[in-house]
């Protein structure tokens, strides 16, 4: 008698916990008419118990699957060490994650910062609160996470940029060699709705905390993250800046995006 209760109790909690998953998703986009494809990592799912949410932007010419192969070591373990779903969209290559005013089939910033938090709340057991959502990125992705987490203040609670692009202004002719151009049109002509510069006054009622990273011999972002650093400080807006050796590189990045993720658990573990 003590051996069956004991199988259906071993049943019982097996039959609670789903296990870990990479699951690889085509979430449609209504606003653009087309699947996006999304890599979500969970932990093991227990029954009743409900996850945080991190949304993890890959940088210019990546994609999901390389985000958690090679850009974030042991992106799995962490999902399941911190209790979170990872949530890796595709950015198309070169989308910049914004909401293109010259292509239509280019509007990222509505599909990640709605479309796209709208789909894992319904299917995924996650916390629905701002406290225990975050946006993360680097390079192109250090720029689209800036911009759409202070965009979507309700929903993200955190935002992080690691190795960031966040300022156009300084991008010469990187505005067409690395295909601003294609999603911003012409950069005499562009608002400011879409400079990171110009983002301080939302910054500063939106109640929400920024890390930013870069690597000290990133010659092509240490200047203008030290500078937005210097501005976020003069302008009094909470955030953490961290400057550490290392180029634009895989190897920064590896070793930045996994520090910033035990920084976003530190801080949905202080909002409990």
């Amino acid at each position: 008698m003590k051996t069956l209760f004991t199988t259906v109790l071993l049943l019982a909690l097996t039959l609670s916990v789903c296990a870990q998953e990479i699951i690889h998703k085509k979430v449609l986009s209504k606003k653009m008419n087309k699947e996006i494809e999304t890599v979500i990592i969970t932990p093991e799912l227990v029954k009743g118990k409900m996850y945080k949410t991190v949304y993890i932007l890959h940088g210019y010419s990546g994609n999901a699957n390389r985000t958690y192969k090679q850009d974030i070591p042991d992106l799995i373990g962490k999902a399941q060490k911190y209790s979170t779903i990872y949530v890796l969209p595709d950015g198309n290559f070169n989308s910049w994650y914004v909401d293109s005013p010259v292509d239509k089939s280019s509007q990222y910033q509505t599909f990640i910062g709605k479309e796209l938090v709208d789909f894992i709340d319904a299917n995924y057991p996650t916390i629905q609160n701002r406290k225990s959502r975050g946006i993360l990125g680097w390079s192109m992705g250090g720029y689209g996470a800036l911009n759409i987490g202070i965009f979507y203040q309700s929903t993200f609670g955190i935002a992080g940029s690691s190795c960031g692009a966040l300022d156009f202004n300084r991008f010469g002719e990187n505005f067409h060699n690395y295909q601003v151009d294609k999603v911003l049109g012409d950069f005499k002509s562009l608002p400011k709705q879409y400079f990171t510069f110009e983002k301080t006054k939302q910054m500063a009622l939106a109640n929400q905390f920024y890390i930013l990273d870069c690597g000290t011999e990133d010659s092509q972002m240490i200047d203008m993250n030290r500078d937005f650093h210097e501005l976020l400080t003069s302008e009094k807006i909470e955030h953490l800046y961290i400057e550490s050796p290392g180029s634009h590189d895989p190897k920064y990045w590896n070793k930045s995006l996994a520090n910033q993720l035990v920084l976003f658990e530190n801080y949905f573990n202080a909002e409990k």
